[in-house]
């Protein structure tokens, strides 16, 4: 690499000014997100971001992003053992150099000029409170310590530093301003917002390219910008509807804290609505103007994101003219779906992002991370009751029904008393059940095979639909794997979330002793289905029909004419919504039927969440 400075650049004159007008930022203190700083010796004065340089000399401009003050965070040193490497958020990113290593949220690597990309800019900075040579190329930025920098010395080149461009959400010019001034102020250069990974979490950090020349910054800022308006699905405009009723009241509270300040970061239009009843936020999508949004986020729990996924699809069908009480083939819902967890289980939220974690949620989003999903349909007598991603009948239902007359209960004591109350109240139900499996093999979830099981004498053809019935403790139809605190390995671990099949579990009568037993297993390491009384399929349709036992009575003015007393309701859960049901219900698989903002957990053993409350 060239030692000498490149020629005609107008930033070389913004080190040495740096040194004697920037306020020591080392110690002043802030939540990271825009509050305004009293600075120790500087209390007039505080640093503040934002989304160009025209406000130096006149007024904002509209659609420029909101003025916040924040300090400077620490200094990137300081930082690397707490970041992992931006570059693991995608994968290997096809870097041969063997000399490449990982430093924190920064990968560092030989600074050699052999078999790079060519710089589309390139120039001097002050990183971490050192003069460093950075370059631009067209999917990395790149930088390398001069050392020493003071006049006259030779400049010896070191090992540099890099991050890609796929990691950075956010470009904002940073300048100093006195308290109260919302205009103006001192420019201090450019800070680099980046997305990196650390195990399943994904957090937010920085990069400070400290320079004092508004023309030079201007155009770094720009071809920044530039490139990262390129990125596909990155939304700029979402649609949000938060559930203030999800868990403890806790979902604006999370939005407003951990998932707003991030949007604005990324320069992200919102729209918010907060729910006021339920089947509010179906009613709003069925009327809603889509086309203005890139996204929906979804703030809630699992019946929050099951109700605004069923809205979305369902709005699908009636801008393309579907007849839904008919036996239809739907489209794809119009726009992708986000899922900021803020419930009580959050199945959906954790089979995407293998955690419940807001912040991961978001930037999710903000990467623009597409997932495509698998739905099912529910239908009865061929009319549609529900979009959605699992289901359970018997046991499940039942434990959600009871939950949902006690809403006055503390979330977490409303689900133990419900499973409490129906275990000892356990009786089956008497069911006839028909499905189709998956052609040419049946699903054994056991822990010693991850392959399905071939069983082409078992299964026949594609059409041939396979029948049983008798008394059933649940039945349990999911597409996706249904993550949760209680289930870290999954409700159905071998399934993925768009690998076209569904798992089908059902539960036969046995003892309210062995039944435990089954239900335990979901919290630990073991087998759960390695049951006699269990039985598990890969399926693309289900039909349910219970059997009523009616009681006989007599009517009180005729003893001749006898009448029947009857629950003919039947509880479904689907995606912890309450659905009940007077006839067959009819599941059918929907494959990549609609796009989640979030990723693939591939290796479900990785997840280590304990619990132990049955």
């Amino acid at each position: 690499m060239a030692s000498r400075e490149p020629a005609g650049y107008p930033g070389s004159r913004g080190l040495a000014a740096a040194d004697h007008l920037s306020p020591k930022l080392r110690t002043s203190r802030s939540d990271g997100m825009g509050e305004t700083l009293h600075l120790p010796g500087f209390s007039r004065r505080v640093s503040a971001w934002s989304g160009s340089l025209e406000d130096l000399e006149g007024p904002t401009s509209p659609g420029h992003f909101g003025k916040r003050a924040a300090s400077a965070p620490r200094r990137l040193s300081e930082r690397f053992d707490e970041w992992s490497s931006g570059s693991e958020r995608s994968g290997a990113r096809g870097h041969s150099d063997p000399e490449t290593r990982s430093m924190g949220a920064f990968s560092v690597r030989s600074s050699r000029d052999h078999g790079r990309e060519p710089a589309l800019l390139r120039g001097i900075f002050e990183i971490a409170k050192r003069s460093c040579d950075v370059r631009l190329t067209s999917s990395q930025l790149l930088w390398s310590p001069i050392q020493p920098d003071t006049p006259g010395s030779s400049k010896v080149f070191h090992k540099e530093e890099f991050v890609d461009l796929r990691d950075i959400f956010s470009v904002k010019v940073k300048r100093r301003r006195l308290v109260g001034q919302k205009t103006g102020g001192t420019l201090l250069g450019i800070t680099i917002f980046l997305c990196v990974r650390k195990g399943q979490k994904l957090k937010e950090d920085s990069l400070h390219l400290h320079n004092l020349s508004e023309d030079y910054c201007d155009l770094w800022f720009r071809q920044l910008k530039e490139i990262l308006n390129g990125f596909p699905n990155r939304p700029k405009s979402l649609k949000i509807i938060i559930n203030p009723q999800s868990h403890k009241g806790e979902a604006v509270n999370v939005y407003r804290k951990h998932v707003e300040p991030l949007f604005k970061l990324a320069d992200i239009q919102t729209d918010v609505t907060v729910t006021k009843y339920a089947g509010h936020a179906l009613a709003l999508l069925k009327e809603c103007e889509l086309q203005e949004y890139d996204g929906v986020v979804c703030v809630g729990g699992d019946g929050s994101a099951s109700e605004v996924a069923h809205g979305l699809l369902l709005r699908a069908q009636m801008d393309a003219g579907k007849n839904t009480n008919s036996n239809f083939t739907p489209v794809r819902a119009p726009l992708p779906l986000g899922i900021i967890s803020a419930g009580t289980t959050n199945i959906l939220a954790y089979s995407l992002h293998g955690i419940r974690h807001p912040v991961t949620a978001a930037l999710h989003i903000i990467m623009g991370n597409i997932q495509p999903v698998d739905v099912c349909t529910f239908s009865s007598n061929n009319k549609l009751l529900r979009f959605g991603f699992s289901s359970m009948f018997g046991f499940g239902g039942k434990t959600l029904s009871l939950a949902e007359k006690h809403r006055w209960m503390p979330p977490n004591q409303r689900r133990d008393f419900a499973v409490i109350k129906t275990l000892a109240n356990l009786k089956p139900d008497n069911c006839k059940l028909s499905f189709l499996p998956v052609r040419s093999h049946q699903l054994t979830l056991c822990d010693d095979s991850k392959e399905q099981n071939r069983n082409e004498d078992r299964c026949g053809s594609k059409d041939q639909w396979q029948r049983t019935e008798g008394q059933l403790l649940n039945v349990s139809v999911m597409a996706i794997p249904c993550l949760c605190p209680m289930a870290p390995r999954g409700l159905a671990p071998n399934t993925r979330l768009n690998d076209g099949t569904m798992a089908l579990i059902v539960v036969r009568n046995t003892s309210r002793q062995e039944f435990v037993r089954h239900l335990k297993r979901y919290a630990t390491e073991k087998n759960q289905f390695s049951f006699p009384f269990v039985e598990t399929y890969l399926v693309e349709e289900v039909k349910l029909c219970p059997r009523t036992i009616y009681n006989v009575a007599y009517d009180k003015h005729n003893n001749d004419v006898p009448t029947h007393s009857s629950e003919d309701n039947h509880p479904w859960n689907i995606d912890g919504d309450l659905l009940e049901a007077t006839s067959e219900v009819h599941v059918r698989l929907h494959p990549e039927l609609i796009n989640l903002y979030g990723s693939n957990i591939e290796e479900l053993d990785d997840c280590k969440n304990k619990c132990s409350c049955l």
